[in-house]
């Protein structure tokens, strides 16, 4: 009996190896703070951002996590902040020919049907490799709201008129633009440098507020902020999802026993005072992506016992795993050293029931396709399409069913059209439209991400027409700005 038991179980796993998410946050994060675009010019980086996308969306790349503010700077006109250094070679000179890069992304990357995520760095005021800020800039016009650290400049978490002011500059980005989330990454607080102390003596002196603890009163600091700055974006958009990726260690056993890790690094609630449980269990944020950046085997940071922790503490919003493409394929598989890690880590996403998809660190290591990740995305991991991971929790409405479906022949070939749902609010209105299609006899399964067609904004899809004997149910399902789907309409078509 055992026997035959683990033969059925071994049949199911090839049975469902490399079968498809139909919901997954597949993303890229594209950053400017390695200086990849520093002087490059207008043209060449639009050229350079184009051949990136393309590559991505082939990869099955669904939302652009894209910087747009590394050091209280902008990649978009600003009338609070200085344009940024990396895009023009000094900051607060214009692009010119004159762009708005973020605007420019947002319609590529929508055009594309990705969505696009605006990643700012909330503290950071200066990174080590700028020399010279321009007069406009927080650190120049208010110097006193601000601490120097390992030749860093940031804006301090313990001063309350900080969080208002990062969240001035949300409050524009979300007005302005119509972005499908915003992104923060692992800065809070800075790294610990050993020899060196951070210098806000003063604004614990005059904030404290009853708190004893020093390391206490800074992670209260911040979370202030994270929930000013979470009620700032839902309450001028609700459907802006907020993430953040922390660092991926939230705490080691040894200095938390209860809830810790088995893991010997640096955290993000000692070191970084960054509590992000407290976080995700506040619903202070819409989607967590730990950055686990290590290789499966890691002594210290062992990447199989982080995706299990983080799977185990973190369900309570969307969890995504932040990978390092190049590490993954620079290290062997353990239980197979002729392959890289890829296929490993994806059997641990599989395994996981709470993790929701997968952020790559960084764009560029994908399109240049380094050990040939990209081709496995694009053959195996990501070859159809999929939607973005459910979020009830910030709105449980749908839309409507769209309407009449009929095929038609065109000049451009045969055609299936249909008529969105009427709305006239934002989580009923239909902003996409996934496509299915089922064989004469096949069950609808709305379930089965293999027989996606097609997530399209328009309302029309090409049909494959060959001699019109063949019998085929396509089913449209309308989803919302937050992917929330309609119930289906039916269309059975001779192909």
């Amino acid at each position: 009996m055992r026997k035959i038991l683990t033969l059925l179980l071994l049949c199911l796993a090839i049975l469902t190896a490399g079968a498809q998410k139909k919901r997954e946050f597949r993303g890229a994060w594209i950053q400017c703070v390695n200086r990849q675009f520093e002087g490059m010019g207008t043209e060449d980086m639009k050229r350079t951002l184009a051949y990136q996308l393309d590559e991505l969306q082939k990869d099955g790349v669904n939302a652009i996590i894209f910087q747009v503010r590394a050091e209280c700077d902008a990649l978009y006109p600003s009338k609070i902040e200085p344009w940024s250094r990396f895009l023009t070679g000094q900051q607060g000179k214009a692009p010119s020919p004159y762009w708005d890069p973020l605007q420019w992304m947002i319609d590529q990357c929508h055009r594309r049907g990705m969505e696009l995520h605006a990643w700012i760095n909330p503290y950071r005021a200066k990174t080590k490799v700028t020399n010279e800020l321009a007069v406009s800039h927080i650190a120049v016009k208010h110097p006193e709201r601000c601490f120097d650290y390992d030749g860093l400049k940031i804006l301090n978490p313990g001063i309350p008129e900080n969080r208002d002011y990062i969240c001035q500059v949300v409050s524009d980005i979300v007005t302005r633009y119509d972005i499908d989330g915003l992104h923060m990454d692992d800065y809070f607080y800075p790294y610990p440098v050993a020899g060196l102390t951070i210098p806000d003596d003063a604004q614990y002196r005059q904030h404290a507020n009853g708190i004893r603890d020093r390391g206490d009163w800074r992670r209260h600091n911040v979370n202030l902020f994270i929930k000013q700055l979470y009620e700032t974006v839902h309450e001028l958009k609700p459907w802006v999802k907020v993430g953040i990726s922390p660092f991926g260690i939230y705490r080691n056993k040894k200095s938390a026993p209860a809830i810790g890790s088995n893991t010997n690094g640096l955290q993000n609630y000692d070191d970084l005072y960054a509590d992000i449980l407290l976080w995700i269990n506040n619903g202070w944020m819409d989607y967590c992506v730990p950055q686990l950046y290590w290789e499966i085997g890691n002594k210290s940071a062992d990447y199989d016992t982080l995706i299990r922790w983080w799977n185990q503490h973190a369900a309570g919003r969307p969890l995504i795993i932040g990978e390092d493409v190049e590490r993954t394929v620079k290290y062997k598989d353990l239980k197979n050293p002729v392959q890289n890690q890829q296929a490993a880590k994806f059997r641990l996403h599989d395994q996981m029931k709470n993790v929701d998809g997968t952020v790559l660190w960084y764009a560029k290591a994908v399109v240049d396709n380094v050990g040939g990740y990209g081709t496995m995305l694009r053959r195996k991991y990501w070859r159809t399409p999929a939607l973005q991971p459910e979020m009830t929790f910030i709105d449980k409405k749908r839309p409507d069913k769209p309407r009449k479906l009929k095929p038609i022949w065109t000049e451009d070939g045969y055609l299936l059209f249909w008529t969105a749902p009427k709305s006239k609010k934002w989580n009923t209105k239909a902003e996409k439209y996934v496509v299915y299609r089922f064989a004469k006899g096949e069950k609808v399964n709305i379930n089965d991400a293999s027989k996606i067609v097609t997530i399209t904004s328009n309302t029309f899809c090409k049909l494959p027409y060959e001699n019109g004997k063949k019998k085929y149910t396509y089913v449209v399902t309308a989803l919302n700005r937050i992917h929330a789907e309609s119930k289906v309409a039916k269309k059975t078509i001779k192909l």
